[in-house]
């Protein structure tokens, strides 16, 4: 005799199938968020490590509304330039205003942009 596996049983079985990838991903961001997080040490980081896999639902939800919504990461961690970061171009033009408003000196803007051009 076979066993019968209707449709409902098919979807019944995506639906967990999916809950559980839903869950997997959720739980892999979490852990990626962990460590990625600057705003804590290695310590913390390895206890929210192991309460995330040894309590498997309330860790992670523990861990999503404990967590701080202004979160340093750090601007090397995301792949930019940080805001206060300017091309040289954008140096030489600001030193040039300097110079032509009387701020600095003619010796002292010559030394400043050998500096810049130096830098970059």
């Amino acid at each position: 005799m076979l066993a019968a596996y209707t449709f409902w049983d098919v979807m019944w079985t995506m639906i967990i199938f999916f809950a559980w990838v839903i869950y997997l991903t959720w739980v892999v961001m979490l852990m990626i968020d962990n460590f990625r997080r600057k705003d804590h040490a290695g310590g913390a980081k390895a206890g929210w490590f192991i309460f995330m896999i040894f309590l498997p639902i309330i860790g992670p939800f523990t861990y999503t509304f404990a967590r701080p919504r202004d979160v340093d990461y750090g601007p090397e961690s995301a792949g930019y330039a940080s805001a206060g970061s300017t091309s040289t171009a954008d140096q030489l033009a600001r030193l040039n205003e300097l110079r032509t408003e009387g701020a600095i000196t003619d010796a002292e803007y010559e030394s400043l942009k050998q500096k810049t051009i130096a830098a970059s």
